[in-house]
């Protein structure tokens, strides 16, 4: 599957949590791109949860990164996460983090443009 890859991931294990309305769920950021992300799946969390939030803080910071997402795949108590939106500081930071790891901005450039259908 990573051949198909559009959007360079970061392997990126932090404590995280999903929040759909007033419930929330404790779980482990897996990997992390512009796109989406890669989690542990909640034990308690049903798939019928159509409106999640993933929300996780930048190591190190008191930055706390939040994004709209919906389930894409779940396989191997992992589930596949894929952004719906995500706010302008949010991304911003997202995008630091991904440069500092990743060490190609002009990568990033691109998979911004493709995010936001720019190309």
């Amino acid at each position: 599957m990573d051949e198909r890859r559009q959007f360079s991931r970061l392997n990126l294990t932090s404590d995280a949590k999903l929040i759909s309305g007033e419930n929330q769920w404790q779980t482990q950021l897996l990997d992390i791109s512009l796109n989406g992300a890669l989690i542990k799946q909640p034990q308690e969390l049903t798939l019928a949860c159509q409106s999640l939030t993933l929300e996780f803080m930048i190591h190190d910071s008191d930055i706390c990164v939040q994004m709209q997402v919906r389930i894409v795949h779940q396989k191997n108590q992992q589930l596949g996460l894929a952004c719906l939106h995500i706010d302008v500081e949010s991304i911003s930071h997202l995008r630091r983090l991904l440069e500092l790891n990743l060490g190609d901005a002009s990568l990033l450039d691109r998979e911004l443009e493709r995010l936001f259908g720019l190309n």
